[in-house]
């Protein structure tokens, strides 16, 4: 490879880990003052114009046709804890099953009537806002590019599969929703093990300070930086 070829991939990731930062940095900010701050558990499109929308809110301006699904940013999920979760704090995507499910599915331009699916085919990014009310509050954002997170957990292959004859259709249905998310969750993709377990190991260790597990958190925590690649930032909030 060229010395300038090598210069501009150089410039390209510069550029992506900037925009990473303004989009996590403008999602934090954001909802931890809107009214979304204080929802449970929301799913939420921000659109290039960093407007943010709950999914039912861009649901219904897509069917009056007042927004374009080309016009789709960041799918979010926007999660509000009361205390303190092992998993959502240190790596919030092992939480995020649904979310990166919905979020593909969305940027295939498809929909579902019961679940967070709409078309939102300009999609570029995933990410997990996940606000913690335990002592200090804090917000922690992590943003990832769609499509490589679709290929590093095999998404674009499951959901190619799943659609099979049926991937012209616009519309999915409820069992190809539950039998993609059962494949997802059970590929042992964290060095052997799948998201549940994953998830059990990460939380012994830190909540139960299982010191024994560390090689193991070790090797879950280099699976996860490879498959998702995520920009993190954390702020603590004033109370």
């Amino acid at each position: 490879m060229k010395i300038d070829e090598i210069v501009k991939r150089l410039e390209d990731i510069k550029l992506d880990e900037d925009e990473n930062y303004k989009i996590a940095e403008y999602i934090a900010q954001k909802l931890s003052v809107s009214k979304l701050a204080s929802s449970s558990s929301i799913y939420c499109i921000m659109t290039k114009d960093r407007k943010i929308y709950d999914i039912d809110s861009y649901k219904g301006l897509f069917k009056n046709g007042e927004i374009s699904p080309s016009n789709a940013y960041v799918f979010i999920g926007n999660h509000y804890l009361i205390g303190y979760d092992s998993t959502m704090y240190f790596y919030p995507f092992l939480e995020g099953t649904y979310l990166l499910l919905y979020a593909y599915l969305s940027k295939l331009g498809l929909e579902d009537d019961f679940y967070h699916v709409v078309p939102a085919t300009g999609l570029k990014y995933v990410a997990m806002a996940t606000r913690l009310s335990r002592g200090k509050q804090r917000i922690v954002v992590e943003v990832a590019d769609i499509n490589n997170v679709a290929i590093n957990t095999n998404l674009q292959t499951l959901i190619h599969n799943i659609l099979g004859t049926k991937h012209g259709t616009k519309h999915i249905d409820d069992d190809m929703i539950n039998e993609a998310i059962s494949q997802l969750s059970s590929q042992k993709l964290f060095a052997g093990h799948d998201f549940n377990d994953a998830r059990d190991i990460i939380n012994s260790y830190y909540a139960f300070q299982e010191i024994s597990l560390a090689k193991e958190v070790e090797a879950i925590r280099d699976a996860y930086n490879h498959i998702f690649k995520p920009l993190r930032i954390e702020y603590h909030l004033k109370d």
